[in-house]
C-alpha cells in the first residue's frame, strides 16, 4: 500500500502529538471525521470509500458524479452511501426476537421509534487490502446486547471496464445462529448540484427511473412500517417501464422482483445529460427503496434520488421476511455493481 492510494485528505497520522493538541508537528494534518478515505480507479471510473461505515463516499464516471458525495470532515448528510448491516431500513421500536429471545437496539430515529440502517455505519472499519482499482475493508460485529453475534462482514469494492462491483459477505463465526439482511444506500445523483427543495426537486424532475419490481410495499404513513403489498398494476408506482419522475414523491419500498435469467435484477436511473446509471442486484436482493428526499430540510436533500437495493424490506427482523439465518461457520454473500451508459 503507498500513500498514493489513499485520498492526500487523510494521510497517515504522525510522530508526536501533545496532550493538548498543542505541539502538533508542523506536517501533521488530522484524518477526516469519516476515517481515513481510499481512492481507487480504473480508466474513466474513479470511487473513493470512507473508513467510516465502509461507506461509498464517491462515484465518478468521466469527471461526472454518479453519486452524491459529501464532506469527509463533516457529519454524513443523509445516510449517503451506507451499508446497512445487520439490517436495512427501520426496525420497529428497535425490538425483534431471534430464536427464542428478546433483542433491543438503540433508537436513533426518534420521531418514528425506530432503529435505522443496522449498526455497522456507526464504526470504523478495518482495512483489509487496497490496490489501484479495489479496497476490501472488514468490521466485526460488537458484542452489545441486542445483536450479540460474532458476525464478520467485508466489503469489497472493485473497478473494472464496466464500472464498479461491490461485495459484500457475511461470515459468521459464532457458536449461535445469526439473523442477517443488508442492503446499501447510495443518492444517485441527478447530475446536478442543486441545493433546496425546490431546486434539487426541478432536477430531479428532468430524471427518469426503471425498477424491476411488481409489488409496492404499504407503509403506515406515520412510521413508514411496512402494512402489506399491493400490484403496481394501474398505480403511481408502477415503475416496470421508465418512468419520468417529474411530480414523484417517493419514500417506498418495491418487491415481487422481475429478474433475469440470472436472477439478477437491475434499476436505471437516466439523467437529462445523457447518462444512465445501472445498478444492478445479484439474486440475493429480493426488494428496492426508492426516496427522492422530497420535503427534506434544505441541508439534509442530497442532489439525486436515493435507490436502494436491499435482500429484504424493512422489519425483517420482526416479519422473518426473506431474513436470512446465518449458521455457525457459515457465509452469505451479495453482489451490487453500478455500470454507466450514455443513452
Amino acid at each position: 500500500m503507498t500513500i498514493t492510494n489513499i485520498e492526500k485528505s487523510a494521510p497517515q497520522t504522525l510522530t508526536h502529538v501533545s496532550s493538548t493538541g498543542a505541539g502538533r508537528c508542523a506536517h501533521y494534518t488530522p484524518t477526516p471525521i469519516t476515517g481515513q478515505q481510499y481512492s481507487i480507479s480504473h480508466g474513466t471510473y474513479k470511487a473513493t470509500v470512507s473508513q467510516l461505515g465502509a461507506g461509498l463516499r464517491s462515484l465518478t464516471y468521466e469527471g461526472k458524479n454518479i453519486i452524491v458525495s459529501y464532506d469527509p470532515n463533516a457529519t454524513i448528510p443523509c445516510c449517503n452511501g451506507y451499508v446497512l448491516v445487520p439490517f436495512p431500513n427501520r426496525l420497529e421500536d428497535g425490538e425483534y426476537s431471534f430464536e427464542g429471545k428478546s433483542y433491543s437496539i438503540p433508537i436513533d430515529e426518534r420521531e418514528r421509534q425506530t432503529a435505522l440502517h443496522g449498526l455497522g455505519y456507526r464504526y470504523l472499519w478495518h482495512l483489509e487490502s487496497l490496490t489501484d482499482a479495489s479496497v476490501t475493508l472488514s468490521w466485526r460485529s460488537p458484542a452489545i446486547i441486542g445483536y450479540p453475534f460474532d458476525v464478520v462482514v467485508t466489503v469489497t469494492y472493485s473497478l473494472d471496464d464496466n464500472g464498479l462491483t461491490m461485495l459484500t459477505t457475511a461470515a459468521n463465526q459464532g457458536n449461535t445462529a445469526a439473523p442477517w439482511a443488508f442492503g446499501i444506500h447510495p443518492w444517485l445523483s441527478n447530475g446536478k448540484n442543486g441545493y433546496g427543495n425546490d431546486k434539487i426537486e426541478a432536477d430531479n424532475a428532468r430524471c427518469s427511473l426503471q425498477l424491476p419490481c411488481g409489488q409496492h410495499v404499504i407503509a403506515s404513513p406515520d412510521r413508514l412500517l411496512p402494512q402489506g403489498e399491493e400490484s403496481v398494476e394501474g398505480t403511481p408506482y408502477d415503475l416496470r417501464e421508465r418512468t419520468s419522475l417529474s411530480g414523484k414523491a417517493f419514500d417506498d419500498a418495491w418487491t415481487g422482483v422481475n429478474r433475469a435469467h440470472d436472477g439478477s435484477s437491475t434499476a436505471i436511473f437516466t439523467r437529462p445529460d445523457g447518462l444512465a446509471v445501472h445498478l444492478k442486484g445479484d439474486d440475493t436482493i429480493n426488494a428496492w427503496q426508492v426516496c427522492t428526499g422530497t420535503g427534506f430540510p434544505a441541508d439534509a436533500h442530497p442532489a439525486g434520488v436515493a435507490v436502494e437495493p436491499m435482500t429484504a424490506y424493512a422489519n425483517a427482523f420482526r416479519t422473518g421476511k426473506n431474513l436470512v439465518i446465518l449458521k455457525p461457520d457459515t457465509t452469505y454473500s451479495t453482489t451490487i455493481s453500478y455500470h454507466v451508459e450514455h443513452v
